[in-house]
């Protein structure tokens, strides 16, 4: 394993699990609308870098619901592999699609953190994965079980990560200029006081006109 090299689009796959109504009821360690938005702006990182991505969900139809649509849109197209474990890796179409990514470094975020990540990422690192949990885009059913499941996780060997801290480990240099147009509007969709500085630096500073969406968009 090699935790010193970092992230890069061709180093990495990202992987989302549950990310489902049910699941989101009992998230109880994060407020729900700030897990909703780094779970987006973990997703659009992946995009924006052109990264494997793996969707995967769990009882769809018997309990937990479809997933998210607004994180559908983000990958068109792409359909989510159904399980019934809560185990992601123990489902033979989860485990061939990590090794069709043919990347050794796996970016994970779930609902719940204490059995969705924690379980795969277990399994992931025994198999020979290096694994990033992304902790603020995973939730837990409370305060305790979700940081003991980061515990659990990071003593197996796994690396905490942020939402934000993908992005920006993937854009690395403000010179690629093919990514920055995409990385910046997603600071300043999903980024908080980063994404609010960049649109004052860009209007007060710069000068720029003000970032508007067009109707519908």
């Amino acid at each position: 394993m090699n935790y010193t090299e970092l992230l890069n689009p061709q180093n990495s796959a990202v992987i989302f699990i549950d990310f489902q109504p049910q699941m989101v009821f009992g998230v109880a360690n994060i407020d729900r609308q700030t897990l909703f938005n780094n779970v987006l702006l973990l997703a659009k990182a992946a995009k924006i870098f052109q990264v494997p991505t793996i969707l995967t969900t769990v009882e769809t139809k018997g309990f937990s619901g479809n997933m998210w649509p607004q994180l559908l849109d983000i990958f068109p197209g792409q359909e989510p592999i159904e399980r019934t474990s809560m185990n992601s890796w123990e489902d033979s179409k989860f485990v061939a699609a990590v090794k069709a990514t043919g990347k050794k470094k796996l970016v994970m975020a779930a609902l719940w953190t204490e059995v969705c990540l924690a379980f795969p990422a277990l399994e992931a690192i025994k198999a020979g994965y290096d694994v990033y949990a992304v902790e603020d885009a995973s939730g837990g059913t409370s305060v305790t079980a979700h940081n003991a499941a980061m515990r659990r996780v990071e003593q197996a060997g796994a690396v905490p990560m942020t939402a934000l801290q993908v992005l920006l480990e993937y854009q690395r240099d403000w010179a690629h200029k093919q990514t920055y147009d995409a990385v910046i509007e997603a600071v300043r969709e999903h980024c908080g006081a980063y994404g609010q500085g960049v649109e004052y630096a860009y209007t007060m500073v710069h000068g720029a006109a003000p970032s508007r969406r067009e109707a519908g968009g």
